[in-house]
């Protein structure tokens, strides 16, 4: 048995409301938008169609940046683009909720090194559904971007730690900032958020409950695909793990990945390159 000083040290074992140091804004905005969410459900359950309609394009153009660049391009260097294409990408990561793109991969490099071992700090493996899925988002510690990626903790990424929170504070407010009243508010900022927020957090915790007794625990889940709207592949998350280098993540024809069409339509007319394919298994 484990001394108690040991098993207390584990950041899964933390009461669920006490956040880790230097993470109280991190649980202080994800109770909040959940709280702006049941408020604007309640208030308005049924938005109209154009007020749905440009939600689900935010979240579309938000899904990419974060799969195509915070992922594909940045975490695993899978393709190239200009630095405006990056940056162009990176803006729509942050204001759909996805935080600093440094931040974003070094917990994700992270993970791939330490895949399902203590150390991976977003595993379901150690902490269980909940954990994995949103706990760890506030009860780990800051990732270390020393570490895990010295490439994106310097130069023009820099400017994200200046932009980060007044982008994500108009994205909140943006419905009523663009004149949609408070319909437009709640739709188009907090229940925007948390939809999103919950897609990507799936990828933690949903395609990583294939509890093998050893080794990567990760799954494919093709129901989960669509939900993910433009970052539909990440569902395809064993493929992921056993192709890392990849930016292909759908890798057969039956495995829809938006994210690769994306990344083919900006190859095609001479905006990305050096797009890394899946080696012949």
């Amino acid at each position: 048995m484990e001394p108690t000083a040991v098993r207390e040290a584990r950041p899964w074992d933390r009461p669920f409301w006490k956040p880790a140091r230097k993470k109280e804004g991190v649980l202080a905005y994800l109770v909040l938008i959940h709280l702006l969410a049941l408020i604007g459900l309640i208030l308005f359950p049924l938005p109209s169609w154009k007020v749905v309609g440009l939600a689900l394009l935010s979240i579309g153009f938000g899904g990419l940046g974060t799969t195509v660049c915070y992922h594909r391009m940045l975490a695993h260097r899978t393709l190239k683009t200009s630095k405006f294409i990056e940056h162009l990408l990176i803006s729509w990561a942050v204001f759909n909720g996805s935080g600093h793109p440094a931040s974003w991969v070094a917990y994700h490099r992270q993970h791939h090194s330490t895949t399902d071992t203590p150390d991976d700090v977003s595993s379901p493996k150690q902490g269980g559904f909940w954990w994995a899925h949103l706990c760890w988002l506030y009860q780990s510690a800051p990732a270390d971007r020393k570490r895990w990626c010295p490439d994106l903790d310097r130069g023009t990424y820099r400017i994200w730690g200046y932009l980060e929170v007044p982008v994500l504070a108009f994205s909140l407010c943006c419905g009523l900032l663009l004149g949609f009243g408070w319909m437009g508010f709640f739709w188009l900022g907090a229940i925007r958020l948390v939809y999103s927020l919950h897609m990507q957090c799936l990828v933690n915790s949903l395609t990583h409950l294939d509890h093998a007794a050893e080794g990567d625990s990760s799954r494919n889940v093709w129901w989960l695909g669509p939900f993910q709207l433009a970052a539909w592949g990440e569902n395809w998350h064993k493929n992921h793990h056993t192709h890392a280098g990849s930016a292909r993540l759908g890798l057969r024809w039956w495995q829809p990945d938006v994210g690769w069409y994306f990344i083919w339509m900006l190859e095609a007319v001479g905006l990305a390159n050096s797009v890394k394919r899946p080696r012949a298994s």
